[in-house]
């Protein structure tokens, strides 16, 4: 069997329902974790087509129920279970409902989930801000009408003083913290009933807390949004990308399907001042990062809907390599670490030391060392949890 394409080279509408008629004519779906990404892509990428519908119903009708749960499974890792769920429940006729069962128990027993998750949230931002602690969402929210896998939060309250907050106004324990927590200045709570962590972010973001240039312009850039029934504080558009940016090219090294469909969104919806993205990236070193962060994700895009996102020069010009060098691995589409987000690192820490952002590049300089250490506990414990 020719090996598939990397998704690089998709780049007309249509070419999904090929690729996926020659998986599944060859293997059934589940031998295959690539041909279920797509099916997601698809569903949450592509413009809702009479062509498309076939091709995925199709599909869907030749998977065993543990087939299904591995799709199920795989939107929810993604964050788009909600988005590509709900399209495809719409996708079957009435004659067909009883194969979408498991995807009804999985759309309720999710919003179950977001809905107990949101009203935590935001009674934990209103008795935050009233303990003196004023927090901006992060990250969680960026999926909406999906939702995060733990509530993210910013601040630039004192950390004891959201400490104290934390465990008066909700019972709230500190999470053991990591080498990597400490030097982010990441504190993660245990809210008793929540069963998602709490992680508020003070003062510093980056996976060694070396990024302050980026935070000290977030609170005057902030804006408010709705999500179910509340009204939360969050990012503005340019710092969503920032940070999205930070956790996927400088400290994951892998890309989910939520992060395409969010930040794609984004920018077509939104108006992102790409100059102003661009003073930013530049102060913090990682303007590289975000253009190429952009370029692929337009590419990836284009290789569902034909089109990709209208980005400036500005960012297609500054992008360090393409989506052709990104593959499907392990669930997510993974970024090299070598050689392309070492010389992303290399260029966010030169620009530290330029700066003369002394504390903030002796922070970030520890990456290599932790990353080492975190790869060793990794293949003798079977978890790096105490070093990230």
């Amino acid at each position: 069997m020719a090996p598939t394409p990397r998704f690089g080279a998709a780049s007309k509408p249509g070419l999904f329902n090929l690729l996926l008629n020659r998986s599944t004519a060859r293997m059934r779906p589940s031998a295959n974790p690539e041909t279920l990404f797509r099916i997601l892509s698809e569903l949450s990428l592509a413009p809702e087509s009479a062509e498309n519908a076939s091709g995925i119903s199709a599909a869907i009708n030749t998977m065993t129920p543990e087939e299904l749960a591995a799709l199920v499974s795989l939107s929810s890792k993604n964050h788009v279970i909600i988005r590509a769920l709900a399209r495809l429940r719409r996708i079957f006729t009435e004659e067909e409902r009883s194969q979408t069962s498991v995807f009804d128990r999985a759309l309720e027993s999710e919003r179950i989930r977001i809905y107990r998750a949101l009203e935590f949230l935001h009674k934990i931002c209103s008795g935050l801000e009233e303990s003196g602690c004023p927090v901006t969402v992060i990250k969680s929210l960026d999926h909406w009408p999906d939702f995060g896998s733990d509530l993210d939060l910013y601040t630039d309250a004192d950390e004891m003083d959201v400490v104290r907050a934390m465990r008066t106004a909700f019972d709230a324990k500190v999470d053991e913290r990591s080498w990597g927590d400490r030097l982010a200045n990441k504190w993660n709570f245990i809210v008793p009933g929540l069963p998602e962590l709490v992680e508020i972010h003070i003062r510093r973001l980056g996976q060694t807390g070396e990024q302050t240039a980026v935070t000290r312009t977030i609170t005057g850039r902030t804006r408010v949004i709705n999500a179910g029934s509340h009204s939360y504080r969050v990012l503005s558009p340019e710092h969503r990308i920032i940070v999205s940016t930070l956790q996927r090219m400088y400290r994951h090294f892998y890309i989910r399907l939520c992060d395409v469909v969010d930040n794609a969104h984004l920018i077509e919806s939104e108006g992102v001042d790409f100059d102003h993205l661009h003073d930013l990236g530049k102060a913090a070193g990682i303007w590289d990062g975000i253009a190429t962060y952009l370029a692929i994700i337009s590419a990836y895009v284009e290789s569902y809907r034909g089109y990709g996102v209208r980005l400036p020069s500005l960012v297609t010009g500054s992008a360090k390599f393409s989506a052709d060098q990104v593959d499907f691995r392990r669930d997510f589409l993974r970024v090299p670490i070598l050689p392309h987000s070492l010389n992303l690192y290399a260029a966010e820490l030169r620009t530290l030391v330029l700066r003369g952002q002394v504390r903030d590049s002796f922070r970030l300089s520890l990456l290599p060392g932790l990353a080492t250490a975190a790869a060793l506990e990794l293949k003798i414990t079977g978890s790096d949890k105490g070093i990230w």
